[in-house]
Parts: C-alpha cells; structure tokens; sequence
C-alpha cells in the first residue's frame, strides 16, 4: 500500500505553482503545433498523440531508473481515468488553436464542477445547496466565456467546455485511485494506456511533422510529463482543500505565454468570465474542505 509523504506546505505550493507552469507551457507547444506558426496545423488527435507518446518516454525512463514495482493496479478504473484525459487533452489542444488559452484554460476549470456532478451517480454523494450553488456560479462564468450571441459566440469555446467535462471524468476516477496506488506507478500506467488510445484515434490523421513542429510536440510530451510530477508530489505533500486552489495559477501562466507568443490579451468579457468561474470554485474547494475536516473529526468519547 502507498504511504503518504510528510506534510510540507511550503513544498506542495512550490511543486503545484511548478506544475501550472508546466500545464500552461505544454498548452502553449500544443497550440504552436495546432495552428499555423511552425507549418501546415496538426490534427488535435496527432498533437495529443504527441503528448502522450514523449511523455511516456520519459516516465518510462524514469520508472525503469528507479526500478518500479507494481502493487495491485486496478487496470479497469486506470483505463477509465486514461479515457477521460485522453479526450479531455485532445479537446483542449483543439479549442487552443482557436481561442486565446486564458479562455480554454479557464472553461477548464469547470472539471471539478463536473466532477462533482458526476461523483452523485458515481460514487453515491450528496450535493448540499452551497455546493450546488459554487457550481452556478461557475457556470455562470463559463457562459461569459462562451459569449452566446450570435456576433460575437466562439463555437470553439464548446471544445474546451467538454475537455472540462471529460477532465471531471478523470477527476472522478482519481478519487477512486487516490491513496491506492504510488504515484509513479499511476503515471506510469495512464501515459502507457493513453498512448494506445492516442496511437489508434491519430491512424487516420497522422503526417510528417516539420522539424519545428517535432519539438514543440516534445515539449507537450515532456513538459506536461513535468507537470504531472509536480502535481502528484504536491499532492503528497498537503491536504487537497489547501493546494488545490494554487492551481488556479495556471490560468496567469497561460494568459503570460499567450501574450508574449501571440500577442493575446484578454478583454474585459474573458477577466470577468475567468472571475466568476474561479469564485465558483473556490467557493466548492472550501465546502470541500470543510466536508473533509467534518468526515476526520474525532468522534466524541
């Protein structure tokens, strides 16, 4: 059985700020290969085969390095969880190449909505009216992103709404797995299983890269092999309620790199979508927390 690291706040801070650089870093590769800048764009399907393909490389590498051993994986719920990140990238990468990535990045954001939605048939929770109403407004904000007139709705903004549904799916999953299994081995396993599924959706799409373009799918490989280090060992080292929030960094990171790369500045319409949407969930982080500290409270004696 995996045994939790000790508690470092300072540390999981410093590994999840990382890992939303990283996250926003790969984005930014995926979108310089999805769009024109480095060649004829790539299919989304190609790009997030390029995710998977470099990014297991690399924790392939690592996982022999160090010798793992594998403890009782449960292959049904890693497949699932594989599934989930495997469309919910594929959608991303998609919707990066035609909206700015602060907005794709911040639809995103709506997965732990989804995924609390999705825990009530799933996993047999109860929603209360307060969580109920951090996912309202966090759909509130999302429909600012989706900018529903007919001058001015991006249709491509509905690819990153299901990219967060899809992540809400993995989301869920992780729950299932999450003190279960190590973390290397969990990389381990979903990077090989998302490289068969990425393999067999690019057959029909696949083309000869360009050399630039080569390197910017080695970025997202292995920057977001990178992120997904970062996050788990964040993860080890605090309480979900407390470093989850610090993801929401990713959001500044890709509005940075979207800026000085394409000379994308968000209006006044995505900041206040953006808003809404992370006050919706932070508001769901906190109920979580709470729900959390009631369920470990010692009981009376």
């Amino acid at each position: 059985m995996f045994q939790p690291r000790a508690q470092n706040l300072g540390l999981a801070v410093a590994f999840m700020l990382t890992a939303c650089a990283f996250i926003a870093a790969s984005t930014l590769m995926a979108k310089l290969a999805g769009t024109a800048r480095l060649g004829d764009p790539l299919h989304p399907f190609q790009v997030s085969h390029g995710r998977f393909l470099f990014a297991w490389v690399l924790i392939a590498a690592t996982a022999g390095a160090m010798r793992l051993r594998f403890e009782q994986p449960n292959l049904r719920l890693h497949a699932i969880r594989t599934l989930g990140g495997w469309a919910g990238v594929s959608l991303m990468f998609a919707a990066v190449a035609y909206i700015p990535m602060a907005d794709a990045t911040a639809i995103s954001f709506l997965n732990p909505v989804f995924a609390m939605m999705l825990a009530i048939p799933l996993l047999g929770e109860k929603v209360g009216p307060i969580r109920w109403s951090a996912a309202a407004i966090a759909l509130l904000g999302a429909l600012f992103l989706l900018r529903p007139t007919s001058a001015s709705f991006q249709p491509a903004a509905l690819l990153a709404l299901g990219a967060a549904l899809a992540m809400g799916v993995e989301i869920t999953i992780i729950k299932l797995l999450s003190g279960r299994e190590g973390p290397l081995q969990i990389l381990f396993i979903n990077n090989s299983l998302g490289l068969i599924a990425a393999s067999v959706a690019v057959l029909p799409f696949w083309v000869m890269p360009t050399p630039a373009q080569w390197a910017a799918l080695a970025g997202v490989g292995v920057f977001m092999a990178c992120a997904q280090a970062a996050y788990v060992n964040a993860m080890a080292r605090a309480e979900a309620s407390f470093v989850v929030p610090f993801a929401y960094a990713t959001l500044i990171f890709a509005a940075l790199f979207d800026a000085i790369v394409f000379r994308t500045r968000p209006d006044a319409v995505s900041g206040l979508g953006a808003t809404i949407i992370i006050a919706g969930a932070a508001v769901l982080a906190w109920r979580e927390a709470r729900l959390r500290k009631h369920q470990t409270a010692p009981v009376p004696r």
